[in-house]
């Protein structure tokens, strides 16, 4: 009786070392902020938002700033970002952490809440969409009142607080213009030799994946290598510099060369215009990133005896 009773003390006690994990997959969340003259509430983007959710099986949103189109040419980046910021820590479902799918203007504003905003649930996966992110050259094909004045006085206070773009304008004849008076993409890609901020890039590095997609046939952001980082060296128009080449990577600004060197970007081209991308890219380039993350739960206490 004794030893029977020994053996099966034995046994529990064996058996409570074990550690037992039930593999369970969690949805994470993700929004998609929309670009320049556009708005949540439109069809086009109700029905992509809808398509990502339905191909990676998560929940998605669209994040309105303001009143979405007119808000995103009259609004200054930097105001846009700070309504994102808030409204993204108001967000229950996305308190864990959220991934982001972000088209042309849009992502300056998601770069914006992953680097600037304070206290605020982690991005883990951002997808970028023909985003500007060194910024543009040139304003084709507009003739607008809004577009003469980005032609003229971009860097003027009134300009600088009363239209988006002026933002993420880059003259590189007129860097030192730029570099004093530009009021985000300086602040942003860390380009002010005596401001740049090692919080900006810690959270640009914490990152899980960075998807950068670039529009072979891109006539909206010049030069469309700018939606990988590349850019022109300052003070000329030529050569084009791949991002590798240019000082915001190899002095890694941003963060953006120790994510390439953990293998955490992906520089992506694809076929088409300003946003026009074909169904299979999506499926390819962009749910990948929004599908569910594995997780571990332990389902033993390994104290118990």
């Amino acid at each position: 009786m004794m030893k029977s009773f020994q053996r099966c003390a034995l046994l529990v006690r064996t058996l409570s070392v074990f550690v037992f994990f039930i593999p369970v997959t969690i949805s994470v969340p993700f929004i998609l902020l929309h670009g320049i003259r556009d708005q949540c509430s439109n069809g086009g983007t109700i029905s992509f938002t809808q398509l990502l959710s339905n191909l990676s099986s998560s929940p998605g949103s669209c994040l309105e700033i303001g009143n979405g189109e007119q808000d995103s040419v009259s609004m200054p980046l930097t105001q846009q970002a700070r309504i994102a910021c808030e409204k993204v820590k108001q967000m229950k479902e996305l308190s864990q952490g959220y991934n982001i799918v972000a088209q042309s203007q849009g992502n300056l504003v998601a770069r914006g809440l992953i680097e600037f905003c304070d206290n605020a649930p982690p991005v883990l996966n951002y997808v970028s969409l023909g985003g500007p992110h060194a910024g543009i050259a040139n304003i084709p094909k507009c003739t607008s009142p809004v577009c003469q004045l980005l032609r003229t006085d971009v860097y003027s206070d009134y300009v600088q607080d009363h239209i988006a773009p002026s933002g993420y304008i880059k003259l590189p004849n007129e860097m030192s213009k730029y570099l004093e008076h530009s009021k985000y993409l300086p602040k942003l890609n860390n380009e002010r030799p005596t401001e740049r901020n090692s919080i900006y890039k810690e959270r640009f590095t914490s990152l899980h994946n960075l998807v950068l997609v670039m529009f072979q046939g891109d006539k909206v952001v010049m030069p469309k290598e700018s939606c990988w980082f590349g850019y022109y060296p300052d003070g000329a128009t030529t050569p084009l510099l791949p991002p590798q080449q240019t000082k915001l990577y190899t002095e890694d600004w941003i963060g953006l060369k120790t994510l390439d060197a953990a293998g955490k970007v992906k520089f992506v081209s694809v076929p088409g215009e300003h946003l026009q991308m074909a169904h299979d890219d999506v499926v390819k380039h962009v749910v990948p990133y929004l599908q569910n993350h594995p997780s571990f739960f332990l389902n033993a206490d390994s104290t118990k005896i």
